[in-house]
């Protein structure tokens, strides 16, 4: 979803750097970058081993990101380009389509609730919900069993190194439309398919994959 359907990573990156900035930790938006796609408890973690804080609490600050971050969102968020157009022409082609996201379920739920997606999604499901995020493919294995579906009938459209490699050891094939920024690094080309925006997606591009 962040990155992918909306463009919320750099709301993310906002958040992270007032949430952590207020608890002492000189974080960038260039460090941001290195847990793009990671669940926000495993970032505050990342964080805290690297400069530890008393308070407030771990499972404190991970609510106040997280809050945060979907006031941005909500506030400020916009899908990327070419976002509803892919969905409609999945959805017309009859595919099952599903969020299967690193994000909280609440933003998860108010992204599709701001932009109206509800009819287009069979699946809703955070990897807040499993022991592990991506790259674990957890949230990806549990989304298919939702889904009914086997790995190899499903597709998956990520914009995360991290994301990828989750849908990958999941069994799915990956479309990467990764940030132009980060577009470079050789880890993309363990994708299926490599987009530069989802303004070239179409469903004769994945059925040819």
């Amino acid at each position: 979803m962040d990155g992918l359907l909306i463009d919320s990573e750099p709301l993310w990156r906002e958040a992270e750097v007032d949430v952590f900035g207020a608890v002492g930790v000189p974080l960038t938006e260039e460090m941001c970058r290195e847990t793009t796609g990671l669940r926000h408890d495993v970032v505050v973690r990342h964080w805290h081993a690297r400069y530890p804080w008393n308070e407030p609490g771990i499972d404190q600050l991970t609510q106040q990101l997280a809050d945060a971050a979907q006031a941005l969102v909500v506030a400020r968020g916009e899908l990327m380009a070419g976002a509803q157009e892919a969905i409609e022409n999945l959805h017309q082609h009859g595919l099952q389509l599903a969020i299967a996201s690193s994000s909280p379920r609440s933003l998860i739920e108010a992204v599709v609730r701001k932009f109206g997606l509800d009819e287009y999604f069979s699946v809703l499901h955070s990897a807040e919900d499993e022991e592990a995020g991506k790259p674990d493919p957890a949230v990806y294995r549990s989304t298919m069993s939702m889904l009914n579906v086997e790995p190899t009938d499903c597709v998956a459209l990520e914009d995360s190194l991290s994301g990828l490699r989750a849908a990958k050891a999941a069994g799915a094939r990956v479309v990467a439309v990764p940030d132009p920024e980060v577009a470079h690094d050789p880890g993309f080309g363990e994708a299926d398919i490599v987009l530069s925006s989802l303004e070239e997606f179409s469903i004769e591009l994945v059925e040819r994959s």
